[in-house]
């Protein structure tokens, strides 16, 4: 085959491949969060936002936006954004502000064994160029386009990974794309596979709360005995509020390394409140273990 003729094709090869990217398709998308209704600065109706976040998603190509229910081969999502903060921050050079826009996109799908539902993040932010309304508008709404872009391609990553397999998830941690990684690595917590839990583990130091609730969650989710000592390290020097999380999530694990800690704390914990939580821990504990004992599940012959 000559170059030029080498060359077409291929090309023509790379876009049938493109082409051939799954497509999503969403029921509908929904807002949420008084963030879309009482916000002088945005100055956007609802409609206005939709409509942006449509645009969004129909520019990732891997969308399709449902104008009207149908029967599909797949159960279709739906889509619910919520912006989170809309605000306009001094960054550390003290010369510039600028205008930062968080938004939350939830997945949720129906009709299978168990309802899906996932979550993505994103944060537009975009220098204010000028001291007046006008220019700190025009700011907004970049950022806005932004965060939209980037839970868009969140979604994308996040809908992708629920379809590969195991060992496609595994190399997927290898990947130099945080975000591969980081969805990878969901996914494999949700499948409970062992390869997640020292990953979460690590993500225990992290210095963003979010990132360690989250990863908090999905050990939980594991019941990973592996995390217990983890969770104790962290507890120490931990706000109320946090220290109650960590004592939560270790009744939910169970083990008896958990046990001997939260009794422990519900015995002698200077804080009352958290004396408590501990004891609501082990009730939970001494729960789910009495649930799981084979007499609780009807495993033993009666007598005769």
């Amino acid at each position: 085959m000559k170059p030029a003729l080498l060359l077409t094709a291929c090309v023509l090869l790379l876009g049938a491949c493109r082409s051939q990217a799954p497509r999503y398709p969403v029921e509908e998308v929904r807002l949420s969060g008084e963030t879309l209704t009482d916000n002088s600065q945005l100055a956007m109706g609802e409609e206005q936002v939709r409509s942006l976040f449509s645009q969004a998603l129909k520019d990732s190509k891997r969308f399709e936006l449902m104008e009207e229910k149908r029967p599909l081969e797949v159960r279709p999502w739906r889509f619910t954004l919520e912006l989170p903060f809309t605000r306009e921050v001094l960054k550390d050079d003290g010369h510039h502000t600028y205008a930062e826009v968080g938004a939350t996109l939830a997945l949720e799908r129906f009709g299978g064994e168990l309802p899906e539902s996932y979550e993505v993040v994103g944060l537009g932010e975009v220098k204010v160029e000028a001291d007046t309304p006008e220019a700190r508008r025009k700011a907004l709404y970049s950022a806005l386009e932004q965060a939209m872009r980037q839970v868009a391609e969140a979604a994308v990553l996040q809908l992708a990974a629920l379809e590969r397999d195991t060992p496609g998830l595994l190399q997927d941690l290898k990947s130099t794309d945080a975000r591969v990684k980081e969805f990878a690595l969901r996914t494999l917590a949700d499948r409970k596979h062992p390869a997640a839990a020292p990953l979460l583990i690590e993500q225990l130091k992290a210095a963003e709360a979010d990132t360690v609730r989250r990863a908090i969650g999905a050990l939980v989710e594991m019941k990973a005995p592996s995390a217990v000592p983890a969770l104790i390290d962290l507890s120490r020097g931990k706000e109320v509020g946090f220290l109650q999380e960590i004592v939560f999530a270790l009744g939910e694990i169970g083990g008896s390394e958990a046990e001997a800690y939260l009794y422990t704390v519900a015995q002698g914990h200077d804080q009352p409140a958290i004396q408590a939580a501990a004891k609501q821990a082990l009730d939970t504990m001494y729960a789910s273990r009495k649930l799981g004992a084979p007499e609780a599940r009807g495993t033993i012959p009666a007598d005769h």
